[in-house]
C-alpha cells in the first residue's frame, strides 16, 4: 500500500535460500500469472464468484480481526512501554526527528493519491447506508476514507513491526515471521510450520505488492497521457510495469538502491509542497474547517465503524469493494511494512514505537485525504456532475480532473506524474527485496538477500501485475488480495498468540531474575563469607579491564557451568557448555554458554549465556571520563535484553544462579505442556 522505499543500511552477504520456501510461493505465484494471462475471461469468472463468497462468509473475520490487532497493539503500549526493540542498553539507531520522517514517509503511496479523490467521490455519491449527494454524506465521505486508510490499517503494520522488531532484535531471532511462531510451536518453526507461515507471508505480500502497482500504472498512464499524449491502455501499463522490473534489477545488481531512497525522500518533500500548494492555491478557509470537522467526525464515528459490519442491511457490492478489500490489502502488505518498521525501530521503547506508528502516518493521511477529498466532494456539490461520474467510473482520472481547478495546472499535473512515478518504483523494489529477504535465511537483522533473488522476485511481481491487469484491471487485483490475504490473515491471529506469550514469559523472567540478583548478594553465606554489600558496590564502580574479565570468565565461571552441565548429564539432561562465535555483537569479544536441550519439538532449549561486553564509559559524580574510555562489563545477557553483571560471584553462586534460571524454564515447560494437553482434551 505504501511506497516505503527506505532501508537501512544492510550488509551484502550471500544468505542461503530456503529453497521450500521459495519453490513453493514462486510456483503459486506462476500458476496464478500463467492462468491469467492464458484465459483472463475464465480466471476473471472465478475470482469474481470467489471473492465473493469469501465476502460474504468471511467479512466479519476480517472486520474482527483488524479491530483486534489495533486493540491489541494498543494494549502492549500500554502494558510494557518500557520494554525495548534490542538489548536494555540499545539506543535507538536514528534520531527521533530521522524515525518520525521516515514513518511519515511509510504512510504515502502512489494508491493514497489515487483513493484519497476516488473514495470520497464514491462515498459521497453512494454511501453504504445513507441517502447519496446529502450534506450528511458529504461528512461521512471524507471520514470512510480517513478510516480506510487509518489507525486500524496501521494497527495491523504496528503488529508485524512490532513483533518482527521484537523477536529479532531483542531475542536475537532471524527476521523473519516464523520466529514470531517460535513461543508456540518451538522447534517446529525451522520445519513445514515454519515453511507454510513463510509461503503463506510470501503469497500476501506478492498479492498486496501486484494490487499497488497495478493501480499505480493506471494512474500514471494517465498522467503520462496528460502530459505527452503516450495512450491510455494494457500496453503502456504493461510498458510502466517493465520499467519498474528494470530498475529493480539496476537496484539489485549496480547498488544504486541508496540512491534509489534518496529518491524516496525527496519524493516526501514533493508531496508535502504538492499538498501545501493544493492547500494555500485552494479554498483555505473550507479546507481548513473540513479538516477540522473530518478529526471531529471520525473521532465520534471510529468506535462504531470499526465494528459495524452492517449485518442487517449489508451492502455486499460495498463491503467488497471498500472495507474489506482495504482490510485484505493492509493485512497482505503487513508483513511488507512491519519488516520496514521492525528495521527502522531497533531500540524502541514498545510505548514509543506503538505511539509513533498509530500517530504519526496517520497525521500524513489525514492531512492528504481532508485536503484532497474535501475539494472533491467540494466540486461536486457545487454543480459539477461530471467530475464525480469521471472519479468514480474511472478513479484514476479523478485526481487529475481535480488538479485542473487548481492554478499552476501543467506543473502540478508534472509533479504528481513525477511523484507517483518515484513511489512506483521504490515499491517495486523494496517489495523485491522483502520477499527475497523472506526466502532466505537471513543471519541478521541488517542483512539482505542475494540479489538473484530480487531479480527474480521483481520479474515475478511484474508478469502479475500484468495478468491481473489483463483479467480485469483494478477491480481484478482487488479481488486476488481479498482471496490471497486470507492464509496470512490466520498467521496475524497466530503472531499476537506469540507475541504476547513471549512478553508474558519475559516479565515472569525479569522478576525471577531480580529475585534470584536479590537473594545470590543478601544470603547470610554470601553476608558473612566476603562482606557482600561493600564488595558488591565496589566492583560496580571500579572498572575491569578485558584481561581481569577474560581470566575470571575462564578460571570461576565457565568451570562453575561445565560442573552444572556435567550434573545435568548425570540425571538425563542433554548439556552442554560451548563458546559461540557466530551472530555476536560487535562490542561483545567472548561469549560462553550453558545449553540443555529440551526433548520436545515443542519446546525451547534452556541457556544461560555469559559475555563479555565493552560500552562507553559513564561519569559518576565528580568522576571525569574520557570520551575514548570503556566500561569491560562481564555478565550474563539472556536474549530478551535482560542482562546483570556476574564478575563478583563466586563458584557455588554461579550454580545457584544457574539453577534458578533453569527451575523457572522446567516451570514454564510444565505450563505449556499441561496447557497443549488441556487444549487437546477440549478438542477430542
Amino acid at each position: 500500500m505504501t511506497g516505503t522505499g527506505h532501508r537501512a543500511a544492510a550488509r551484502t552477504d550471500r544468505p542461503p535460500v530456503r529453497w521450500p520456501v521459495f519453490i513453493t510461493a514462486l510456483s503459486i505465484t506462476g500458476l496464478v500469472a500463467a492462468w491469467c494471462l492464458a484465459a483472463p475471461e475464465f480466471a476473471g469468472g472465478v475470482l469474481g464468484k470467489t471473492v465473493s463468497r469469501a465476502a460474504d462468509r468471511l467479512g466479519w473475520f476480517y472486520i474482527a480481526l483488524a479491530t483486534a490487532a489495533l486493540l491489541f497493539v494498543i494494549h502492549l503500549g500500554l502494558r510494557y512501554p518500557r520494554v525495548r526493540l534490542g538489548g536494555d542498553y540499545d539506543r535507538p539507531e536514528y534520531s527521533t526527528f530521522s524515525w518520525a520522517a521516515m514513518l511519515f514517509a511509510a504512510g504515502i503511496g502512489t494508491d493514497l493519491m489515487f483513493y484519497a479523490v476516488a473514495e470520497p467521490a464514491a462515498q459521497f455519491l453512494s454511501p453504504p447506508q445513507i441517502p447519496g449527494g446529502t450534506v450528511d454524506a458529504a461528512r461521512q465521505s471524507t471520514v470512510w476514507a480517513i478510516y480506510h486508510y487509518g489507525i486500524t490499517g496501521w494497527g495491523m503494520y504496528a503488529l508485524m513491526g512490532l513483533a518482527l522488531g521484537y523477536f529479532a532484535h531483542r531475542k536475537k531471532a532471524p527476521l523473519a515471521v516464523r520466529s514470531v511462531l517460535a513461543p508456540l510451536f518451538g522447534k517446529r518453526v525451522r520445519g513445514l510450520i515454519g515453511h507454510s507461515v513463510d509461503i503463506a507471508t510470501v503469497i500476501g505480500t506478492i498479492f498486496g505488492v501486484a494490487t499497488s502497482l497495478g493501480i499505480g500504472v493506471v494512474m500514471l498512464n494517465v498522467g503520462l497521457n496528460i502530459l505527452f499524449g503516450i495512450p491510455q491502455g494494457l500496453g503502456a501499463q504493461t510498458a510502466l510495469v517493465v520499467l519498474a522490473v528494470v530498475l529493480a534489477t539496476i537496484s539489485a545488481t549496480t547498488g544504486v538502491d541508496k540512491g534509489i531512497r534518496s529518491l524516496s525522500q525527496l519524493n516526501v518533500a514533493l508531496a508535502v509542497v504538492l499538498a501545501g500548494w493544493a492547500l494555500f492555491t485552494g479554498n483555505t478557509t473550507f479546507l481548513l474547517r473540513s479538516m477540522v470537522m473530518n478529526i471531529g467526525d471520525f473521532v465520534t464515528m471510529f468506535p462504531g465503524m470499526t465494528l459495524d459490519t452492517m449485518a442487517y442491511d449489508y451492502p455486499a457490492g460495498w463491503m467488497q469493494s471498500w472495507t474489506l478489500f482495504f482490510w485484505a490489502w493492509w493485512i497482505a502488505w503487513s508483513a511488507f511494512v512491519g519488516m520496514f518498521l521492525a528495521r527502522i525501530s531497533k531500540g524502541r521503547t514498545i510505548g514509543q514505537f506503538v505511539l509513533g506508528t498509530l500517530m504519526i502516518p496517520f497525521s500524513y493521511i489525514v492531512m492528504w485525504i481532508s485536503i484532497f477529498g474535501n475539494s472533491a466532494v467540494k466540486r461536486i456539490m457545487d454543480g459539477d456532475a461530471a467530475f464525480g461520474q469521471a472519479a468514480t467510473a474511472s478513479p484514476e482520472q479523478g485526481f487529475f480532473q481535480l488538479l485542473t481547478t487548481i492554478p499552476g495546472t501543467p506543473v502540478l499535473i508534472a509533479l504528481s506524474t513525477f511523484v507517483g512515478l518515484l513511489f512506483y518504483v521504490t515499491s517495486a523494489d523494496s517489495g523485491a527485496l522483502v520477499m527475497a529477504n523472506l526466502c532466505s535465511e537471513l543471519p541478521a537483522a541488517d542483512t539482505d538477500a542475494r540479489p538473484s533473488l530480487r531479480i527474480l522476485w521483481a520479474a515475478a511481481t511484474g508478469i502479475l501485475t500484468i495478468g491481473m491487469l489483463m483479467v480485469g484491471g483494478i477491480p481484478a487485483l482487488q479481488s486476488a488480495t481479498i482471496i490471497m490475504a486470507i492464509p496470512f490473515a490466520l498467521v496475524l491471529m497466530l503472531v499476537m498468540v506469540g507475541l504476547d506469550r513471549a512478553l508474558r514469559e519475559e516479565h515472569l523472567h525479569e522478576q525471577a531474575v531480580q529475585r534470584s540478583f536479590t537473594a545470590q548478594w543478601a544470603s547470610p553465606e554470601t553476608a558473612i563469607s566476603s562482606g557482600s554489600w561493600r564488595r558488591r558496590l565496589s566492583l560496580s564502580l571500579d572498572s575491569v579491564s578485558s584481561r581481569q574479565a577474560e581470566e575470571r570468565l575462564q578460571n570461576v565461571i565457565r568451570p562453575a557451568l561445565d560442573e552444572v552441565a556435567e550434573a545435568l548429564q548425570e540425571r538425563g539432561v542433554p548439556a552442554v557448555v560451548r563458546e559461540v562465535s557466530n551472530g555476536l555483537q560487535q562490542n561483545v569479544s567472548r561469549r560462553v554458554q550453558l545449553e540443555a536441550l529440551s526433548e520436545s519439538e515443542d519446546g525451547e532449549d534452556f541457556v544461560y549465556p555469559v559475555q563479555i561486553r565493552r560500552s562507553s564509559a559513564t561519569s559518576c559524580g565528580a568522576r571525569t571520563i574520557g570520551t575514548d574510555d570503556v566500561t569491560i562489563h562481564l555478565e550474563v545477557a539472556f536474549g530478551e535484553g535482560l542482562s546483570y553483571n556476574i564478575y563478583p560471584y563466586e563458584c557455588n553462586q554461579i550454580c545457584n544462579d544457574v539453577l534458578d534460571h533453569y527451575e523457572r524454564y522446567e516451570l514454564v515447560a510444565a505450563s505449556r505442556q499441561e496447557e497443549a494437553t488441556l487444549q487437546a482434551a477440549v478438542q477430542h
